[in-house]
């Protein structure tokens, strides 16, 4: 397909283009990195020609933003979506803290540790991955603050500052992620849960018993972070 025909494709097939190529980019960063991504790479695994690829997203940069930027709407659109079906504060925040360390917890697509830090690498050094960065901070922070604000309002968490609360939390697990990428000998995804779940509990004031984390892990099949 040429540049010109891709200007005339309906409204519907352009999206399905452009979520595919977004798919392949994040596909490809996982595998060998967000400074080894190239669009002919991209082109490629989409299936469509290079100037396609430019068309849509214009220069590399572009493209790759946009397939982190989709990447983290995506997480938090499926995430938000997990949460609301529970039915009580303490079991969605044990879902957000699942979805952040477990791997057969974490949605799609593209669910990669190696992301994660790729993200992070880039969001230091490019102003567009930043912004992206910043967002996705600020509004897991907000989840973490009306998560804890429901609970206590139900009675199930003690009073602390949810905003101060939530700062702790999101950074924990940062730091805990970044273990869990890096392979640590120490630190897996069921232990991360484990020691953030058990924080939680201590600091809100509510009975939590392990079982999901490597306990469940061992009885169940499945290799994303936030």
């Amino acid at each position: 397909m040429t540049v010109r025909e891709a200007g005339h494709e309906p409204l519907g097939t352009a999206d399905q283009r452009r979520v595919q190529m977004l798919h392949a980019a994040l596909e490809i960063i996982s595998e060998r990195g967000y400074a080894e991504t190239r669009i002919a790479d991209v082109a490629e695994r989409a299936g469509v020609s290079p100037a396609l690829v430019i068309y849509y997203f214009k220069t590399k940069d572009q493209l790759l933003t946009e397939a982190i930027r989709y990447y983290e709407d995506t997480w938090y659109a499926v995430g938000q979506a997990r949460i609301a079906r529970l039915s009580t504060a303490a079991a969605r925040l044990e879902e957000f803290v699942a979805m952040s360390c477990l791997d057969s917890a974490e949605p799609e697509p593209g669910s990669s540790w190696q992301l994660w830090l790729d993200f992070w690498a880039q969001a230091a050094r490019n102003e567009a991955v930043g912004s992206v960065r910043r967002k996705s901070d600020e509004r897991w922070r907000d989840v973490i603050s009306s998560l804890v604000r429901e609970g206590q309002e139900a009675g199930e968490f003690r009073e602390v500052d949810a905003a101060s609360f939530a700062i702790y939390l999101s950074a924990l697990l940062d730091g805990l992620t970044v273990q869990i990428a890096l392979d640590d000998p120490v630190i897996d995804g069921p232990t991360a849960f484990d020691l953030t779940m058990q924080f939680v509990a201590d600091r809100l004031g509510f009975a939590w018993t392990a079982g999901r984390g490597r306990g469940a892990a061992a009885h169940r099949p499945g290799p994303r972070g936030r």
